[in-house]
């Protein structure tokens, strides 16, 4: 385990030893959910333990009234308690830390986030970095929840700061927790389409994928339905994706051949007005 680094006055030591009792009592609660079978766990909201954790941070900062505590610059009050995790996630492998150091560091952030003392922008910096480094570990130790919460925290950190494409990164990653922390299976399933076709909104240019697979499904269908050469087939499916054709334009189909283009321009329009409201959203941050 790494060690620590040393409390800078006896206040924030005291206060440091107070979050970590706090952490290892809801280590335990943590630790039963975790336990759980793998059904029964997969049926089972993590949701109540974040109200748990809630009254554990309520708890530490009824205690909290920093005197006027001396930084050393602009460092976080409870850095002794990020250290060990920071450390282990530094290189940004997909690396485990034990779950007690993770809920340890989680407290503080809380702490340090809702307590008196008012961050300065490099602070609030500092503070999105953790929570946000905090997110994957919990992930991987069965938290998705508390990670959506590290992500959500990290999110509105990053935008006193103004870096929106932090902001957006936090966001997508919160998007995904929130997936991941569903019980029931067919939300989590249900939640994975708007990931691959959008990234839930943050990743816009990845409808385009799905443009051109809607294009080739199209062009296949009406192709079997039409007596006229491929390549006007395919000229009339990449035309009407955008701009519908007239009956006059399609009388060389058969039965079903001009429902398939009406059913292509509406998923033509539909996708197109969602892909550009996605993306004037990310050019312009409305």
């Amino acid at each position: 385990m790494l060690e620590k680094s040393a409390p800078s006055s006896p206040f924030v030591a005291a206060m440091s030893t107070r979050i970590e009792r706090h952490a290892d009592a809801y280590a335990e609660e943590v630790a039963v959910f975790v336990d759980l079978p793998g059904r029964l766990r997969r049926h089972t909201s993590e949701l109540p333990l974040l109200d748990t954790l809630t009254r554990h941070v309520e708890s530490v900062l009824g205690t909290y009234d920093p005197p006027g505590i001396r930084r050393a610059g602009d460092s976080l009050v409870f850095g002794n308690l990020y250290a060990p995790v920071l450390l282990q996630t530094a290189s940004g492998a997909d690396v485990s830390v034990d779950t007690t150091e993770l809920l340890t560091a989680l407290i503080a952030a809380e702490v340090e986030f809702r307590g008196p003392l008012r961050l300065s922008r490099t602070q609030n910096r500092q503070l999105a970095e953790t929570y946000e480094r905090l997110g994957k570990p919990l992930i991987r130790a069965g938290l998705p929840a508390h990670a959506a919460l590290a992500f959500r925290r990290a999110g509105s950190l990053y935008r006193i700061d103004e870096d929106s494409d932090a902001e957006d990164r936090c966001g997508l990653a919160l998007s995904r927790a929130r997936r991941l922390a569903q019980p029931a299976a067919w939300k989590r399933a249900g939640g994975l389409v708007p990931d691959l076709i959008c990234g839930y909104g943050y990743r816009p240019f990845r409808m385009l994928w799905l443009v051109v697979l809607q294009l080739l499904l199209f062009t296949v269908a009406v192709a079997l339905r039409a007596d006229q050469p491929l390549a006007v087939t395919l000229y009339q499916a990449l035309t009407n994706y955008l701009n519908p054709l007239g009956i006059g334009d399609t009388q060389n189909l058969r039965v079903g051949g001009r429902a398939l283009f009406a059913l292509e321009a509406y998923m033509g329009t539909f996708t197109m007005s969602v892909f550009f409201a996605l993306l004037v959203r990310r050019w312009f941050r409305l």
